[in-house]
C-alpha cells in the first residue's frame, strides 16, 4: 500500500463506522488451540494502527453511503500511470478478501479488460462519490475509531474493558435468562415463589441452556433441590402448552406424582399450579404393552414430547446396542428412537448428583440424549465433534491415572480446553459450599444444611484372647477345601463325562469349577459378617458331607444295575 498515490474509498454499509467494534465484524484478538489461549497479534496492534492512520492522512478519502441496502456492488479501480485496471465481483476489501489472510474464501470476480466498460465504471463510481444525498465524508470518523487502539489508555478502562469481554455473554445471557421469565408471567406462580434464590437463578440458567443448546445437565449436590428446579422447568413449559414426561426410577415415582393435579391431593403444596406432565418409571421404557396409571404404553406416542425430564439420569450412562438374540432394544435405545429422535424436536433436561460414575462415556451417553446422538450437536459451544473430544479427554485423564500423581491440577491442565467450555455450556453443577458462599440471605430462610457426624471408626479383634487364626490362614485353608459335594462330575468315569455335555450349550465341568469358586466367597462373606455366622455354614457343609459319605456307605449296588444311561434320562 505504500506505492499508492491517492485513494478514494466508499463504504457501501453505513453500519461498518457504527459497528466497528462489533464482535462479528472485528475478529477477536485471540483464538483457542490445543495448548490453550493464544494471541493472533500480539503487541503488534498499536503500531499497525499509527502506521494506518498517518497513512490515511496522507493519502486516503474516505466516505460511505448513508442508507443502508442502497450498494451491494464491490469494485476496484486502478490507474497505475499508464492505463486504467478495474476488477469487479464478489471480494470485500478486507485481508481475506484480498487473498491475504489465512482462510481461502472462495469469491467470484472478473477483470474488466474493456477501455470503454472501465471508464463507465469509474463515471459511475465518481456521480455517486460526488452526489452528498448519498454519500457523506467519515475520514475523521475512521481516524478517531483508528485511535482508539494505539491511545495510551487508563488502566482503570482496560480493566473495565477486560471485565467486559470476560464477562460480557454472561450479563447478556443474564438479560435472556430474565426475559424467558417474565415473558410467561412465571412469577405468579406458585413453584416460583416456593423457590429459594438460589435455585431461581438454577431455573433462569437451565431454561437458557435448554433453549440455547436443547437440554440441559443439572447436576446440584444432594439436598440442594433439583426435584423443586425441574418442577420449575416443567411449569414453565407447561405454561405454553408444551407436553412434558418425567422418567423416574421406580422407587422416586410418588416424588412426582405427588405434585400432578390429576391426584388432587392435601399433600401437595402445588395445587394451584396445576401440574398435567406425564410420569413413567425407567424400567416402562422396557415394556411394549400394559398400563401405568391411565397411560396404555401400548398406545402412548413417543415422539410427541416437547420436554422430557429423565430423574437420576446415571442409569442412562450405557449406550451400547443390545446385542441380544431377540432383538430386543435397551432402555437407552428406546429413549433415543423413540422418543428423542421421533417426532417433535425434544428437548432433555437431566438431574443427577453423580452424572460420571466410573468414565467420561457416562457423560458422553447422557450428552448424546441432548444432542440426538449427533457428534456435532455441540458445535456452537466450540465442540465440533463430540466423541473426538471425550476420547482425547478420558486418554488424558487414563495417562493422568498412570502418572500415580493425585494432584488435580495436573489433570485440569491436561484435559482440552474445550471440555470446560462444553460443560459450561450445557451444566450446572453446585455444591452446598457454593450456596453458603453466595446466598446468605437463603441460608437464613432454610437455617443452615444439616451437619453430618462424622463416623466413629471401631475396631475390634475377633476375641479377647487372640486365638482366632489370621485372615490369610483362613483364606489359604478354605482355598483347599475339594468341596466335591458341589462337584459330582469329577465322580464319573472320563469316557462317560461327554455325555453329560450333550444338548447343553456350556461345558458341565467348568460350571462345577466356578460354582466351587463362588461358595468359597460366600465362605468368606460368612466370616466377614460375623463368626457366628461363619461357624453356622461350616457346620450345615460339614453334616451334608457326612450324610452324602453315609449314602455311599449305605448304596446297595444291585439297585443301579437298571438305572437308566445318562443320555436316556
Amino acid at each position: 500500500m505504500d506505492n499508492v498515490g491517492q485513494m478514494r474509498f466508499l463504504f457501501g454499509e453505513p453500519r461498518f463506522l457504527k459497528d466497528a467494534d462489533n464482535a462479528g465484524l472485528v475478529p477477536p484478538a485471540f483464538s483457542f488451540d490445543e495448548s490453550g489461549l493464544r494471541l493472533t497479534e500480539q503487541i503488534r496492534q498499536r503500531a499497525a494502527a499509527l502506521r494506518c492512520a498517518q497513512w490515511i492522512r496522507d493519502r486516503v478519502e474516505i466516505r460511505s453511503v448513508k442508507r443502508s441496502g442502497l450498494l451491494h456492488g464491490k469494485l476496484i479501480h486502478i490507474d497505475d500511470g499508464r492505463r486504467p485496471h478495474a476488477v469487479l465481483g464478489s471480494s470485500n476489501f478486507t485481508i481475506n478478501g484480498l487473498g491475504l489472510g489465512d482462510s481461502a474464501n472462495i469469491e467470484l470476480n472478473l477483470i474488466v479488460d474493456g477501455d470503454r466498460d472501465r471508464e463507465d465504471l469509474l463515471t459511475w463510481f465518481d456521480e455517486l462519490w460526488s452526489d452528498t444525498g448519498l454519500t457523506e465524508d467519515v475520514r475523521e470518523e475512521v481516524l478517531r475509531a483508528l485511535e482508539a487502539s494505539y491511545a495510551h489508555a487508563d488502566p482503570q478502562f482496560v480493566y473495565f474493558k477486560t471485565l467486559l469481554h470476560l464477562f460480557g455473554d454472561f450479563l447478556t445471557n443474564q438479560a435472556a435468562e430474565e426475559a424467558l421469565i417474565q415473558q410467561t408471567a412465571f412469577e405468579q406462580t406458585a413453584i416460583w415463589r416456593a423457590l429459594f434464590d438460589f435455585q431461581r437463578d438454577g431455573l433462569r440458567a437451565v431454561l437458557t441452556k435448554i433453549e440455547k443448546h436443547g437440554g440441559c445437565i443439572l447436576a446440584d449436590s444432594v439436598g440442594l433441590g433439583k426435584t423443586f428446579t425441574a418442577l420449575a422447568v416443567i411449569k414453565w413449559f407447561e405454561k405454553r402448552n408444551k407436553n412434558v414426561l418425567v422418567l423416574c426410577p421406580k422407587k422416586l415415582r410418588e416424588n412426582w406424582t405427588d405434585y400432578l393435579a390429576a391426584n388432587n391431593s392435601e399433600m401437595n403444596p402445588l395445587r394451584e399450579d396445576r401440574f398435567g406432565y406425564a410420569v413413567l418409571s425407567h424400567t416402562d421404557l422396557s415394556r411394549e404393552k400394559g398400563r401405568v396409571g391411565d397411560i396404555d404404553l401400548a398406545r402412548i406416542e413417543w415422539g410427541n414430547y416437547d420436554l422430557v425430564v429423565i430423574d437420576e439420569s446415571h442409569n442412562f450412562r450405557s449406550a451400547s446396542r443390545n446385542k441380544s438374540p431377540s432383538g430386543r432394544r435397551s432402555r437407552y435405545e428406546r429413549l433415543m428412537d423413540d422418543v428423542i429422535k421421533t417426532g417433535l424436536r425434544t428437548k432433555v433436561l437431566l438431574l443427577s448428583a453423580t452424572p460420571v460414575n466410573n468414565d467420561l462415556s457416562d457423560l458422553k451417553a447422557q450428552l448424546d440424549l441432548i444432542s440426538a446422538d449427533r457428534s456435532d450437536g455441540f458445535a456452537d459451544v466450540g465442540v465440533p465433534n463430540l466423541a473426538a473430544l471425550i476420547g482425547g479427554s478420558r486418554r488424558c485423564f487414563v495417562d493422568w491415572a498412570k502418572s500415580g500423581s493425585r494432584d488435580a491440577s495436573q489433570l485440569l491442565n491436561k484435559l482440552p480446553p474445550a471440555l470446560f467450555g462444553l460443560l459450561d455450556g450445557v451444566t450446572i453443577a453446585r455444591s452446598r459450599r457454593h450456596v453458603e458462599r453466595h446466598y446468605a440471605a437463603s441460608m437464613e430462610q432454610i437455617g443452615g444444611f444439616p451437619k453430618r457426624v462424622a463416623p466413629e471408626s471401631v475396631f475390634a479383634n475377633i476375641d479377647n484372647q487372640g486365638g482366632f487364626p489370621a485372615f490369610e490362614d483362613v483364606d489359604a485353608a478354605i482355598s483347599k477345601l475339594e468341596l466335591a459335594l458341589y462337584g459330582p462330575l469329577t465322580f464319573v468315569l472320563p469316557e462317560y463325562r461327554a455325555l453329560y455335555d450333550k444338548g447343553g450349550n456350556f461345558d458341565q465341568a467348568n460350571r462345577e469349577k466356578y460354582l466351587i469358586a463362588m461358595m468359597k466367597v460366600g465362605f468368606l462373606k460368612r466370616l466377614e459378617s460375623s463368626v457366628s455366622s461363619f461357624r453356622q455354614t461350616m457346620d450345615r457343609m460339614i453334616a451334608r458331607i457326612n450324610q452324602r459319605l453315609g449314602d455311599l456307605d449305605n448304596f446297595d449296588a444291585t439297585a443301579a444295575i437298571d438305572a437308566p444311561a445318562p443320555d436316556e434320562v
